[in-house]
């Protein structure tokens, strides 16, 4: 059984494609692209443990990736869904590299992904991000009056996106009480400490990788794509002119477009490994 069963939203037919947001955020933050997805896919975008509307897990558990990756396994399997191809920005971007590793997905697609840090980098990103969160414990009415200005709006996302204003005051209060209530928040923040990215570029030789890296991202800065590049030779690595750290919203096109080209890769080399007899028994049948 899972450590949580999983809150997603789900839409769409074809390959499935599973959707990871970052911490302290929530499945609402695939919106921008979430539709899009669904004309050509079978689309899942979930809270992961803790965050959003998911159960946290039980007393004792730690977040660290080993648990991570084994409730997404496990609630890809009560979803019916085997290899899905993935893609995460952030922390999600990080999981979605470590279910590549220990083959769980057919494909991943990453987006500003957490594990290429420096020490000063993960220093600035851990104290970043914990101001938000404080800053995110204001009362209720005073958050929902604060996301009311636009002026406010811009300051509050100004971490995450190159374009805060594309967020109305219903999705900014949304996310503030989110990540205020993310029972994960500050455990995920104590595995952060510590934690490496142990991906090496041999264990995803088999699984196509993009990793997408926004140029303005103020959260993981964008000269981190330079360290991903050198540890993962094998992937194709994409810059997202003028997208900040959660490019969803600031191009949703464009993130769309390396998705699909991800996806069709991995079919294209599983169709290059089915033997002819059987891709001809598998048109029978369907």
């Amino acid at each position: 059984m899972p450590l949580s069963r999983l809150v997603h939203d789900r839409a769409g037919s074809g390959e499935p494609v599973v959707l990871i947001h970052g911490i302290g955020h929530r499945r609402q933050a695939w919106r921008p692209v979430f539709d899009r997805l669904a004309t050509s896919y079978d689309v899942i975008a979930l809270d992961l443990s803790g965050f959003g509307e998911s159960a946290p897990y039980p007393r004792g558990e730690r977040y660290d990736m080993d648990n991570a990756c084994r409730d997404l396994a496990d609630n890809f399997a009560l979803w019916g869904v085997e290899r899905p191809h993935v893609v995460g920005n952030s922390l999600g971007g990080a999981i979605s590299l470590e279910l590549a590793a220990r083959d769980l997905v057919s494909s991943a697609t990453v987006l500003s992904p957490a594990g290429f840090f420096g020490p000063v980098d993960r220093a600035w990103a851990l104290s970043a991000l914990l101001s938000m969160w404080t800053s995110a414990h204001a009362p209720d009415p005073v958050l929902r009056a604060l996301t009311r200005s636009p002026r406010a709006r811009a300051v509050i996302g100004y971490l995450l996106y190159a374009r805060p204003g594309r967020h109305d005051a219903d999705a900014t209060y949304g996310d503030a009480v989110a990540m205020k209530r993310a029972h994960a928040f500050l455990p995920t923040i104590r595995a952060g400490v510590t934690y490496e990215l142990d991906v090496t570029a041999q264990a995803l030789s088999s699984v196509p990788v993009t990793v997408a890296w926004g140029t303005l991202d103020r959260l993981l800065p964008y000269r981190q794509a330079a360290t991903a590049r050198r540890r993962l030779p094998g992937a194709r690595h994409v810059a997202l002119p003028g997208s900040g750290h959660v490019p969803m919203s600031d191009d949703p096109a464009l993130i769309c477009a390396l998705v699909e080209e991800t996806v069709a890769l991995a079919v294209q080399r599983r169709a290059a490994r089915t033997p002819p007899r059987a891709a001809a028994e598998t048109v029978r049948r369907s």
